[in-house]
């Protein structure tokens, strides 16, 4: 998967994301700023394979950090996600006996837990082993009939050039989506980067040769993903994102990829989850809502990281 790739560190420290990756065991590490001049290490991890335990617990210590991070992704079933698919409730009820713990006391070991979440737990899931009129068969009647509207309006969908000028327009509609529903974006550089460095691809709805919506999605060979969305304030009635998505879905098929993942959507069972009006957007597209990420941190510091995330707390 992208997290675990030398163009995804790459990315990140061009950006200014991170201070410092390091490679283990085949492991990309990330060290990250955090708080009050401490850093932390974050790993994602996207295979069946032990992550090497003892060696990021001797780098923590190297490099003075407060905690090492892990968090999984896998949208198959496996012990650790409870071997079933479709957001199963049963992950890491016992942490001692999880495979993915290598070596070491288990006591002083990994918690469940995290200082900041990267991926997310619940998502929602397209299998593109189906058929378009399968894909779109399962589909909410709103989520159907949203794209057709935005085709009979003559909304125009279609993958564009990387260029500046195409950037600075998706940072515009990502800067009204922000200030519109209440959520901070990343800076351009940022987004800039994600598409030079990245396998990925910038997508524009538009009308009337107006750019109304657009996207940035990552197309690969297993999953392909969903990753910033924007929308503009005017035309909002021609349903654009609706139609934007069907293309990056059907690209996405084309690609060969076995997943669409819409990443990040609320925990089903939090009714008052922040998510909740992006995740009723996703779900007009599929019901397949998976859990497919735990996270597990390790602390070097107990005291500090409380202090810590009690000043966080307070900063809220």
């Amino acid at each position: 998967m992208i997290w675990q790739t030398k163009e995804w560190q790459n990315m990140l420290q061009a950006s200014s994301q991170t201070e410092a990756f390091y490679e283990i065991e085949g492991t990309f590490v990330e060290k990250r700023k955090i708080s009050l001049g401490q850093y932390g290490l974050f790993v994602v991890w996207t295979t069946q394979e032990n992550i090497p335990y003892d060696a990021l617990k001797e780098l923590c210590k190297k490099e003075s950090c407060l905690f090492v991070q892990v968090e999984s992704y896998s949208l198959y079933p496996s012990p650790l996600l409870g071997g079933r698919l479709g957001g199963g409730q049963e992950t890491w009820k016992n942490p001692p006996q999880s495979p993915f713990i290598k070596g070491g006391s288990n006591k002083e070991w990994y918690k469940v837990g995290h200082y900041k979440k990267f991926i997310p737990p619940y998502t929602a899931v397209i299998d593109l082993s189906q058929s378009q009129e399968d894909i779109l068969a399962r589909m909410k009647p709103k989520g159907r009939y949203n794209i057709r509207l935005a085709e009979k309006k003559w909304v125009k969908c279609e993958r564009v050039e990387k260029t500046p000028e195409n950037i600075d327009t998706f940072y515009e509609l990502l800067t009204q989506t922000t200030t519109r529903d209440g959520f901070a974006g990343n800076t351009e550089n940022y987004y800039a980067n994600f598409l030079a460095l990245l396998n990925s691809e910038l997508f524009f709805a538009s009308y009337e040769e107006s750019v109304i919506a657009a996207g940035i999605f990552v197309f690969d060979t297993e999953v392909s993903l969903y990753y910033y969305g924007a929308s503009g304030n005017h035309h909002r009635n021609l349903m654009a994102p609706y139609l934007l998505q069907w293309k990056a879905i059907s690209h996405a098929k084309e690609q060969w990829s076995l997943y669409y993942d819409f990443l990040w959507v609320a925990d089903p069972s939090n009714s008052s989850d922040p998510l909740q009006s992006v995740t009723d957007f996703k779900k007009k597209f599929t019901s397949d809502i998976r859990q497919v990420s735990e996270s597990m941190i390790w602390i070097s510091s107990p005291l500090k990281y409380f202090f810590i995330q009690l000043l966080k707390k307070i900063a809220r």
